[in-house]
């Protein structure tokens, strides 16, 4: 099993990346990412403005897939994400969604132990999770910066997206260039006040390609349900888009009418929010499993 270091990051994903590494389809690989602060929070002590604020967010890769062409589909499945022992949680003046109430910038560094995060007294079970993981945006896309998310993946900071599940992402250029850190050890759908508990991980992938099955946006796999993973300038505009996605996906899996197919979204479909947080808002459309299937490799 190949391992990849976190010394090789990257704070933008674009066209033009230049991979570290390489692998093949079908290959397993352990890639040790680093916290959103690039490990630069150890004391409760530090004063957050005097961290390089450069350094936020860093994505370890980006790793070439052989094989995979424009129009195909990664497919990341999560085998196992295993966090440090310590890890940073900060509230900031004009972060988060009352950012407007914080008066006192605060950090905390919670132990992590035994699967639990110790939060003062308070025991939290932890369900670590990958915040940043992406591919390249296509050649007209732009470059987007590791703190977004958009169609290429990115800080799409969605709680499904753990060991156990698959992501689904789409390929815009030739080995597809995947690049992932800011991993959480545990994290409330939203990312209420700016962090979750942030946490540098080594996280093990099985990466294969599905040809020629192009989508528009992210997508994640979970035992009940497959999810359409969507970002926008707002609330409404991502939900919108969600939804719109969820329709057009089910209409198609159930040759079913534009109509029925957005009734049985409206009886079957949950609408859930990723982050409230990053430049751009993450939502999600959970469809059940048990009314359609995404087909996957052999």
């Amino acid at each position: 099993m190949k391992n990849i270091s976190g010394e090789k990051v990257i704070y933008n994903f674009s066209y033009d990346m230049e991979p570290i590494a390489k692998i093949s389809p079908g290959e397993t690989i352990t890639i040790e990412t680093n916290d959103c602060f690039f490990q630069q929070i150890f004391s409760e002590d530090q004063v957050l403005n005097e961290i390089d604020y450069d350094r936020l967010n860093p994505a370890t890769g980006p790793i070439y897939v052989e094989g995979a062409e424009e129009g195909d589909l990664l497919q990341v499945k999560i085998l196992s994400i295993d966090v440090k022992s310590k890890g940073v949680a900060a509230v900031v003046p004009g972060e988060g969604v009352l950012g407007k109430k914080v008066k006192n910038p605060i950090i905390k560094v919670i132990n992590i132990d035994k699967n639990y995060a110790y939060f003062n007294d308070i025991k939290i079970p932890i369900d670590p999770m990958i915040g940043v993981i992406g591919v390249a945006p296509g050649k007209d896309d732009g470059t987007w910066a590791t703190d977004s998310p958009w169609k290429h993946g990115g800080n799409m900071d969605t709680t499904d997206i753990k060991a156990g599940s698959t992501l689904y992402l789409p390929i815009r250029k030739e080995g597809g260039l995947l690049a992932l850190g800011d991993c959480h050890a545990i994290m409330g759908d939203g990312e209420i006040c700016f962090t979750g508990l942030e946490v540098p991980a080594n996280v093990t992938l099985e990466i294969n390609v599905i040809k020629n099955k192009p989508i528009i946006w992210p997508m994640v796999e979970t035992d009940t349900h497959t999810m359409i993973i969507t970002s926008a300038d707002t609330v409404d505009e991502a939900i919108y888009e969600a939804t719109d996605r969820a329709v057009s996906f089910i209409e198609d899996s159930l040759n079913l009418t534009w109509e029925e197919a957005y009734m049985l979204t409206s009886l079957t479909v949950d609408i859930k929010i990723s982050q409230l947080v990053d430049p751009k808002i993450t939502v999600r459309a959970a469809i059940p499993n048990h009314i359609l299937s995404l087909k996957k490799p052999k």
